[in-house]
């Protein structure tokens, strides 16, 4: 699912609660992290760290641990970037050579509203806006939740690249749909503070896409090394 969205070269490693997926074994450091969480939070924990470890095998990388780092962003090896996600029923992990692209981001949501007064708290009025005429002429797709996720997506790639917070309102986020498709587009976010420097530009803009499937939205930003 979220494979579709991001270049070739990202390995992407999926978990979905029908398919029997079980978590692996956590490193001592890992485990160490979510010794006092629920059940419930140590599995997603566990299972989303199996994908990124199986994701990190493709790319010819020895299984080691991937703790948390500064607002909880995984800490990955030298020389890759990746991006992990995981909500009710599945997990995903998006692993790159650091050579191929500079960052990734994904988020996957469940195909729901958001509830009540999430939408006024994070969105702008120009991107409720749109989002009205989007629920006018397709029904069909939660595009609230679409645009949460993909301002979750556009942070995850941001802040490998910079270090800072990255709040919801500084980034004005368009949603597309696309032609023929209409479970399936892209999205542009423009950045309303000073973007990251990649490439030796600085960036004004994140170009993502997104899906909604199996009961759920999904998005996914990638980040070329030049524009």
């Amino acid at each position: 699912m979220i494979e579709e969205l991001l270049p070739n070269e990202v390995v992407v490693v999926e978990a979905h609660g029908d398919d029997g997926a079980e978590p692996g074994q956590l490193f001592p450091e890992e485990a160490e992290v979510v010794k006092r969480a629920v059940d419930k939070r140590r599995r997603e924990f566990a299972l989303v760290r199996t994908c990124a470890r199986r994701a990190m095998e493709k790319l010819g990388v020895p299984p080691q641990p991937l703790v948390p780092g500064e607002r909880g962003a995984p800490r990955w090896p030298a020389g890759l970037a990746g991006s992990m996600t995981h909500c009710d029923g599945y997990a995903a992990a998006a692993v790159v050579r650091a050579t191929d692209l500079a960052s990734i981001g994904i988020d996957a949501e469940p195909d729901q509203p958001l509830p009540d007064g999430v939408l006024d708290a994070v969105f702008l009025p120009g991107e409720t806006a749109r989002l009205r005429r989007l629920a006018e002429e397709r029904p069909e797709v939660h595009w609230d939740r679409l645009l949460f996720s993909a301002k979750e997506s556009v942070y995850k790639a941001w802040f490998p690249l910079t270090g800072r917070w990255l709040d919801f309102g500084e980034a004005d986020i368009e949603v597309l749909v696309g032609s023929g498709r209409p479970r399936h587009g892209g999205f542009r976010a423009e950045l309303l503070v000073p973007g990251p420097v990649v490439g030796g530009r600085r960036l004004g803009h994140f170009e993502g896409r997104w899906t909604v499937q199996r009961g759920l939205v999904a998005t996914a930003v990638s980040v070329p090394h030049t524009a």
